[in-house]
């Protein structure tokens, strides 16, 4: 089954590298995958290069390259689209592939239309700003194939596709200023609830995939929590279903229905619904606010791509003909230069990238990685485990985000250069674990005592509480057990305490008392706050 299983993926790696080299008006040659508005292929757009016709044909020549004996065990990575089960290509050229995305989205909204001011103020808002509304709806473009496909595929409201535009105007990289990450703004907690991991190679609150996948399960948990109302839903996914929960038990007590109107929220909250109600009515009818949505045809902008190796990022986007910066784009969970084929469930290219991305994978013969993992054995200095692992430590605390007087503690996860030595891909259950823990380092102040009658440097370190290795070390490493002299010099090292403040004089002492004297009785120090709201990403 397995060999089967590996011949059927072989061959459908050489079935797409064959169909790339036919000439494009050659009997069954496949049409190129173009941008609906340009013309242009989904890899120039984004950079890969440009367009054949661009190039004078006198400076076109064909090279013969020898034929390079592949190895026995060649990597082969697997293109599929990220939502069918099988690895077959995708029919471009099928008319449902051309329909129109926005069709389809509005064919499928399904909730009651909400008005009022709130709604009023949001359409205005994105009324004004037409290069906001391009930007973020051209990069939602991307990614909303994608979603629509999941969201009709769990019977869920079309509505919840057009999500992202408010939470992150379809931005994977966004952070709000409550650390709430990705596309779909999931705060960490709650991103592990569901699944999304988060740790020292990758941050999958930014995976497309994994966080639509965490959204849609965590939005379809709330619709059963209220029953269908989608309204409260959706304020519970901004809020928090604690809160609305207590605001509802109020609104009801307060002889209400406990209806989203009802409820008592902080502004974020009660403007979440009617700005989702007026991105619906932008989608709906974009002549009336001034718009031109961008073309998007009904079928995947981007592939998925299965790889075996670890692989630098760099050269991951070299071989799929895209910049570092692009391929990111499309993959920005990951957190370091190297991608771990054991954690990665798939990378993300656009179609004609990811084909060009598993025929170059296949061909590559040099290594494919030049970063390791390395677990510290026990609590480090930097500089240590700099030398003991043989990079400088300047490159060490970048490459690892060490920033200061810290301590690396055992068991820390580093990310290395691979040696001759250390050249494995790292294992499964590292690059699912793998966290850098510090702790800040002590500064240690030099002091002398003087030896007892009878002393040596076990002694001295047993009646200090400090180890006898580093007793010796301080003192040069003479003997541990060898007798001292009455009153010989002995050093030892201890953490630097802090110094302690002097004495308020009486002018201090008299501005502290009027400021007492000016603040009523009561009153505390600090205002305390409400809990924050999970604010989404600022608009860019």
């Amino acid at each position: 089954m397995k060999t089967t299983h590996t011949l059927s993926l072989i061959a459908t790696v050489l079935c797409l590298a064959g169909c790339a080299q036919l000439p494009t008006d050659a009997p069954g040659a496949p049409s190129p995958v173009t941008h609906p508005q340009t013309g242009a292929s989904w890899g120039q757009v984004l950079g890969a290069g440009a367009p054949a016709s661009a190039v004078p044909a006198e400076t076109v020549k064909i090279v013969s390259l020898p034929v390079v004996e592949e190895p026995a065990e060649a990597p082969k990575p697997i293109v599929r689209d990220d939502l069918q089960t099988d690895a077959l290509p995708v029919d471009f050229q099928s008319a449902q592939a051309h329909a129109d995305l926005w069709a389809r989205i509005r064919a499928g909204l399904q909730l009651g239309d909400l008005s009022g001011p709130r709604v009023d103020k949001w359409e205005a808002y994105y009324g004004k700003r037409p290069d906001y509304v391009a930007r973020m709806t051209e990069r939602g473009g991307r990614y909303l194939f994608h979603i629509v496909e999941e969201v009709q595929r769990r019977q869920l409201p079309m509505e919840l596709a057009l999500l992202p535009f408010i939470e992150s105007a379809f931005n994977p990289e966004a952070k709000s200023r409550v650390a709430a990450s990705g596309m779909w703004q999931f705060m960490s907690a709650t991103g592990k609830d569901f699944d999304l991991k988060q740790n020292l190679f990758r941050d999958d609150r930014r995976d497309v995939l994994a966080s639509t996948r965490a959204a849609l399960d965590y939005l379809e948990q709330l619709g059963r929590r209220y029953d269908g109302d989608w309204q409260l839903a959706l304020a519970a996914y901004n809020w928090g279903m604690g809160n609305v929960d207590r605001a509802v038990k109020r609104a009801k007590a307060a002889g209400k229905e406990g209806r989203y109107e009802d409820l008592r929220m902080p502004t974020e909250t009660a403007d979440y619904v009617p700005k989702l109600q007026a991105i619906e009515n932008l989608v709906r009818e974009p002549e009336r606010f001034g718009v031109i949505l961008p073309l998007l045809a009904n079928h995947p902008f981007f592939l998925s791509v299965r790889v075996d190796r670890d692989i630098d990022v760099e050269l991951a986007a070299e071989l799929a003909g895209l910049t570092p910066e692009v391929f990111r784009q499309f993959n920005p969970q990951m957190n370091k230069p190297v991608i771990l084929a054991a954690a990665t469930p798939q990378l993300l290219l656009p179609y004609d990238n990811a084909e060009r991305f598993a025929r170059n994978f296949a061909q590559h013969r040099g290594s494919f990685a030049s970063w390791t993992a390395w677990q510290t054995p026990k609590t480090m200095k930097p500089a240590d485990a700099a030398k003991q692992i043989g990079m400088s430590e300047t490159e060490l605390r970048a490459v690892n985000g060490i920033k200061g007087r810290m301590l690396i503690k055992g068991g820390s996860t580093l990310l290395v250069p691979r040696t001759a030595k250390r050249d494995h891909d790292v294992s499964e259950h590292l690059a699912d674990s793998a966290q850098l823990a510090l702790a800040p380092e002590q500064r240690q102040v030099r002091r002398t005592v003087k030896a007892r009658k009878g002393d040596t440097l076990a002694t001295i370190a047993k009646r200090h509480g400090l180890p006898v290795a580093r007793v010796v070390e301080w003192n040069g490493g003479r003997a541990v057990h060898a007798k001292l002299k009455t009153g010989e010099a002995v050093t030892l090292m201890s953490p630097a305490r802090a110094v302690a403040k002097a004495p308020p004089n009486a002018k201090t002492q008299a501005k502290a008392g009027k400021k007492t004297a000016a603040r009523k009785p009561g009153t505390p120090r600090v205002a305390q706050g409400k809990p924050p709201v999970r604010r989404p990403a600022k608009p860019s």
